[in-house]
């Protein structure tokens, strides 16, 4: 059944898909009076949803029972060097697919591509669209949130709690399962991966100065996103 994203303060009174929602269902998918379809809030409700009435503007739905999804223990919370090319929309695609709770796009000193202020908004909300759609594709009820990007030294102090792993080419640098293994039960785990070339020796310091454990991938140097999704299911699989 086709999923359709309808936010939380749609669900009361008339609830009904506007925007590019109401677009493709009424446009692209060509539904009509008296179909259903599976809606979702983005926080974790879901709800079957038989369509009243289609317009050019909106697509007006009785909403069956809703289904409350609990969150995924823990929250894993990817910090990702920004990659070149098209790379960070695969990162967040997949990422939401291996259910992570937000995504922090991060600027470091080795990262090619440059993201200034005045564009910082608008690749967040190119890459939160990505997000969603990748929530509807794979059933997935929580919509991760995908921060704009900032640059690694100002992330670094207000980065949160909870488990704080950095992906680690460096010396010392210990397995990621006995980091895991470590830690029994977090609520939240942040997990640091950096860019091509990963990061420099003074960020790398800052990370683990800062309460970050460097932890090894394994022998095989890995790309960029490889890291990612090495890390969020290893995560997932531990816990």
């Amino acid at each position: 059944m086709a999923r359709f994203f309808l936010p939380p303060e749609c669900w009361g009174g008339a609830p009904a898909l506007t925007g590019d929602e109401a677009k493709h269902a009424a446009q692209v998918m060509r539904l009509r009076r008296g179909d259903r379809i599976t809606v979702f809030d983005g926080a974790g409700h879901s709800a079957s949803a038989e369509i009243q009435d289609v317009s050019k503007s909106e697509v007006r739905l009785a909403l069956g029972e809703t289904v409350e999804r609990p969150p995924l223990r823990p929250r894993i919370h990817l910090a990702q060097a920004v990659p070149k090319g098209k790379t960070m929309d695969l990162i967040v695609q997949k990422a939401v697919e291996l259910g992570v709770h937000s995504i922090q796009p991060l600027i470091t000193r080795r990262t090619v591509v440059q993201v200034d202020a005045d564009d910082a908004d608008r690749k967040s909300s190119k890459w939160q669209r990505v997000a969603l759609e990748a929530c509807k594709q794979c059933g997935q009820d929580l919509l991760p949130v995908v921060e704009p990007a900032r640059s690694f030294a100002e992330w670094l102090p207000q980065s949160g709690g909870g488990l704080r792993v950095i992906a680690s080419l460096f010396p010392g640098a210990r397995p990621l399962r006995e980091v895991l293994r470590s830690v029994e039960s977090p609520e939240d785990v942040i997990l640091l991966v950096g860019p091509e070339g990963d990061f420099t020796p003074e960020e790398g310091k800052s990370a683990i100065e800062g309460g970050f454990q460097p932890a090894s991938l394994g022998e095989i140097i890995l790309r960029a996103e490889t890291a990612a999704f090495f890390g969020i299911s290893a995560i997932r699989y531990e816990y």
